[in-house]
């Protein structure tokens, strides 16, 4: 496993507590705390930031979260575990995660704007955006999974 590389907490910390500002301002948006932990696994999933993955499955799990919908998340499409309020968010995340890729489409927009509010869709955007900045410092850093622990 390689080195962690930089800690950006201790080197840039006001930029490192402004993050985590930001990361409590979306904590606290009102969205459902299930459906973040599923749109902050899966961006993180696809971005292959082990140390987020691992964070925040640990978290839905201390939440409540049943474990068969955490293994089933990379291939939800395949499954009925999900709501369609959940199902739009995790598109929304993956087209947003993935924009190289196109972008995010007319299309998938609009199916998740059915099942969230203008705000709570300002909400998830910027649960997605928070998400995708933490899971770039993780992946740059080189974060170590394994030594996070729910609610300290």
């Amino acid at each position: 496993m390689p080195a962690p590389r930089i800690s950006l907490q201790d080197l840039t910390p006001e930029i490192y507590r402004a993050m985590i500002a930001l990361d409590g301002a979306v904590a606290r948006c009102g969205l459902e705390r299930s459906l973040l932990e599923l749109v902050r696994i899966r961006a993180s999933q696809i971005n292959g930031c082990a140390y987020c993955v691992d964070m925040h499955t640990l978290d839905a799990r201390a939440a409540g979260e049943r474990e068969q919908r955490l293994y089933a998340l990379p291939v939800w499409r395949e499954t009925p575990f999900f709501t369609p309020r959940e199902r739009a968010a995790l598109e929304l995340t993956e087209a947003a995660t993935r924009l190289p890729g196109g972008g995010v489409s007319d299309e998938v927009y609009a199916r998740t704007a059915r099942h969230f509010s203008e705000e709570e869709l300002g909400d998830l955007i910027w649960a997605i955006t928070v998400i995708n900045a933490w899971n770039r410092i993780g992946v740059t850093a080189r974060l170590v999974p394994g030594e996070y622990k729910p609610g300290e």
